[in-house]
């Protein structure tokens, strides 16, 4: 069939409409029709070429749920009709991480950004005559994508599917990073570092959690007014501001969690961070940034006699079969917001707009509707 998609020739330039062909789903691959994708920072970290990608042309998004219309050979966990969403990190159950608990970092994920599909390393989409990589196994910027069954998450028809898209990756990435990487538990003292889609998610986490003090850092006033919708106790611009403010609501003894949620990781904000630690402390890194970069700024001796603890999350360490069916229905049932964090929505020959706003920090989140 034949479809439109928003494709990266090379990194650096701005997204291209192309006409995609679309082949038929081979073993254990699924045909979707998305109802919407979520516009994530991830794919804007491809497009200026700091995350590196194994093919081009190249099809963005990786937030994505609509409706199965066609199946392949051996699939089993769903079938045309279903609704589902889509995990932007695979996971088969069946790998030494699936069976320990930690499918956030599948084996499957070894060929995340490679662009071809799992079964047999070849591709399904194609653009001017040529094989399209998929934004994590996924290519979720053309309104209908051929993905594996690994990445599919079934749902009940009553969700929403574009409030489904956003649990992907970024909602379940701050939420999780929030409630199973930082463990964060009633009444402690909590900051997130950003508020893009991840921080957001992170803020949520933290509130439903139980925190006492959720203080969000963000030097847009936009995103700092919008804190207070999603759960966040205080809000202020810089880490120095939130050092006062933390030395002034805990009595000096500062966050029992700090979470690492801005659009570009740095190592340079390590240090900064972990002064907001309190002792026996934890600072969970959850940002993307520059693949090669390898450089971080912290005391050694502040992390040894303070026993704080530096750790990274991937997918907030969540499970995309168990975390984003919870998720949806915790948004059912009012307890997460999802609504308020569409910001604005878009249509995908839209995209590029779409990124221009996050990047001048005007979107919570933007939406692409199909």
């Amino acid at each position: 069939m034949k479809t439109q998609a928003a494709v990266l020739w090379e990194p650096g330039q701005p997204w291209q409409i192309e006409e995609l062909v679309l082949d038929a789903p081979k073993y254990g691959e699924v045909k979707v029709e998305l109802a919407a994708s979520g516009m994530c920072h991830s794919d804007e970290h491809v497009r200026d070429g700091s995350v590196p990608v194994g093919m081009y042309p190249y099809i963005g998004g990786h937030e994505g749920a609509g409706v199965v219309t066609e199946i392949g050979p051996g699939v089993t966990t769903v079938e045309v009709g279903d609704h589902v969403a889509l995990g932007f990190i695979p996971a088969c159950g069946r790998c030494p991480s699936c069976a320990t608990g930690k499918s956030s970092i599948c084996d499957l994920g070894a060929n995340l950004l490679a662009g071809v599909q799992l079964s047999d390393g070849t591709a399904r989409h194609h653009v001017n005559g040529q094989d399209a990589g998929l934004m994590c196994l996924l290519g979720t910027f053309a309104p209908v994508t051929v993905v594996n069954e690994a990445s599919c998450v079934k749902l009940t028809k009553d969700i929403p599917l574009d409030k489904a898209a956003l649990v992907g990756c970024g909602v379940t990435t701050g939420w999780g990073s929030a409630v199973y990487a930082a463990e964060v538990s009633a009444g402690e003292t909590v900051v997130v570092l950003g508020m893009g889609g991840v921080g957001c998610g992170a803020v949520q986490g933290a509130a439903l959690a139980g925190a006492r003090h959720v203080v969000l850092v963000d030097p847009s006033p936009f995103k700092r007014e919008k804190a207070k919708v999603f759960g966040a106790t205080h809000a202020v611009a810089t880490i120095d501001e939130a050092l006062a403010l933390l030395q002034e609501i805990t009595w000096g003894q500062l966050a029992d969690k700090v979470l690492i949620t801005v659009d570009v990781a740095d190592g340079k904000l390590i240090a900064p961070a972990m002064s907001l630690v309190a002792k026996g402390g934890v600072c969970v890194q959850v940002s993307v940034g520059d693949i090669t970069s390898t450089d971080v700024s912290m005391s050694l001796f502040d992390l040894t006699a303070m026993r704080k603890t530096l750790k990274g999350a991937w997918f907030g360490n969540a499970n995309i079969r168990f975390d984003i069916p919870h998720l949806l229905r915790l948004y059912m049932e009012g307890h997460l917001k999802l609504d308020e964090m569409i910001t604005r929505t878009y249509t995908l020959d839209q995209v590029n707009d779409g990124y221009e706003a996050m990047r001048n920090a005007e979107n919570v989140r933007g939406v692409i509707m199909y």
